[in-house]
């Protein structure tokens, strides 16, 4: 029997703004005040937050080591997968309400139960697809974006697109095909190709440029049905460098720009950049953002981050301001992240097992993007900070000779001929201390 007109929730109220909130009022927002206009701009649009259904609606709290630590009442049923499902996406949407969020992402096989076979399965999907419609008509919430499940299936062991066998491959594809169709109808604004399982365990066993070769075969392929329906939203690639693979294709974001430079992709494709994967790479937490961002191939981030003592991707909720404040330095500077968004990739510690943590998680990591928002603005508005960094490259727009290197005109004889006319460079400070320094006192 479904419980449609259940509520989930029953003892969490819609969340407010109160700046005057006191420390222990974990269930209000002190930051973010969502139509505040922030650098010409309300706030919900700078931050567009999103709630991932896989974490907040599928997460039990097992790992390796031990089972489910989460009991949540769309799950305590023993019923059709298909009630619980709609239940499940029933008790989403009351939470995006309550929460205040405007966006949702999902997975094909987190919102709609795998069938027998293919044509089953693509029957609950449709099925869902219509509640979820629903929901979003009734809610006003709507789909940032939407992705495929080529993981968790063991057909997919060995990778999908780039899997050595043609059947799996095609399965992939007719997979992605359904899934991109549904993120359609739900008027999502983007479609995300995560290669959870695109790369090796070892190079004995693996023809990594045929695997490539066919990757890109399998991106033009989505290129072509994305045109053939009509789907107008941008296509995402998300960097990751490991687990559950040794070696992941898509290991960080310039290895993913590269790769779409090679195949002709990049006019096609952005980068959803999830800064959890970027310290697995070994980067610093904003570097995948930043360096996607100065090509112009910034789509979306899903804001989360790590436990630098541990060497696994925990999709923690993002509450260091240090951080937040960096990703939001580089969302101002190109202008905004629409159609993309700061989706919340994240899940509560297997030990915080009650339903208001769910709300407190989401509750802290917004409020701690709009104080690194309304930090930043600061850091914009007053203009002192981008000043230094332009004087620090000032020779190249206030002399003759670094002119000529900006603009690609200059030659090595050129330059040999200069350095034995004017001799050794001046030692110039790279101040880092000194940046550091200032920033800090923007967080002030």
């Amino acid at each position: 029997m479904s419980t449609d007109k259940k509520e989930f929730f029953v003892d969490i109220k819609p969340i407010k703004y109160n700046p005057q909130a006191t420390f222990d009022d974990v269930l209000i927002f002190k930051q973010y005040n969502q139509d505040e206009i922030i650098l010409g701009k309300p706030m919900h649009e700078w931050l567009r937050f999103a709630v991932c259904f896989w974490h907040t609606f599928r997460g039990l709290g097992a790992d390796m080591f031990g089972g489910p630590t989460l009991d949540r009442p769309w799950d305590q049923q023993q019923a059709d997968p298909m009630v619980i499902a709609k239940d499940r996406l029933r008790a989403a949407f009351e939470f995006y309400t309550k929460l205040g969020v405007k966006y949702y992402t999902f997975h094909d096989r987190d919102i709609a139960p795998e069938g027998e076979t293919i044509e089953e399965t693509e029957r609950n999907l449709d099925e869902i697809v219509q509640l979820a419609k629903q929901l979003q008509k009734e809610t006003g919430v709507k789909c940032l974006w939407g992705t495929a499940n080529l993981f968790t299936n063991p057909r997919y062991m060995n990778g999908a697109a780039t899997n050595p066998d043609a059947h799996v491959f095609a399965y992939a594809a007719a997979q992605v095909k359904k899934a991109m169709e549904a993120t359609h109808e739900l008027g999502g604004e983007n479609y995300v190709f995560w290669g959870g399982r695109e790369g090796y365990m070892s190079l004995l066993n693996t023809d990594v440029r045929k695997e490539l070769d066919h990757l890109a075969a399998f991106f033009r392929m989505a290129i072509e049905h994305k045109k053939k329906i009509g789907f107008k939203g941008q296509l995402l690639i998300e960097p990751k460098p490991k687990e559950p693979t040794k070696h992941q294709y898509d290991y960080d974001a310039q290895t993913v720009m590269g790769f779409l430079n090679y195949y002709g992709l990049d006019k096609d494709f952005k980068l959803n950049i999830e800064p959890n994967h970027t310290t697995m790479a070994g980067h610093a937490y904003e570097h995948d953002v930043e360096v996607c961002s100065r090509y112009g191939m910034l789509g979306s981030i899903d804001s989360n981050t790590g436990d630098s003592s541990l060497g696994w991707d925990t999709d923690q909720f993002p509450m260091n301001l240090r951080d937040c404040a960096f990703i939001m330095k580089t969302v101002i500077t190109q202008g905004g992240l629409a159609p993309g968004g700061l989706n919340f990739d994240c899940k509560v510690r297997r030990e915080s097992t009650n339903l208001q943590d769910m709300f407190i998680a989401h509750i802290g990591a917004m409020d701690c993007f709009a104080l690194a928002l309304r930090k930043m603005a600061r850091l914009f508005e007053d203009k002192k900070y981008e000043a230094l960094v332009e004087k620090r490259y000032a020779s190249y727009t206030e002399t003759d000779i670094g002119k000529k290197i900006d603009s690609g005109k200059a030659t090595f004889e050129e330059l040999h001929a200069f350095i034995k006319k004017n001799g050794e460079p001046t030692k110039t400070s790279g101040e880092q201390e000194k940046y550091e320094a200032i920033f800090n006192r923007y967080l002030d």
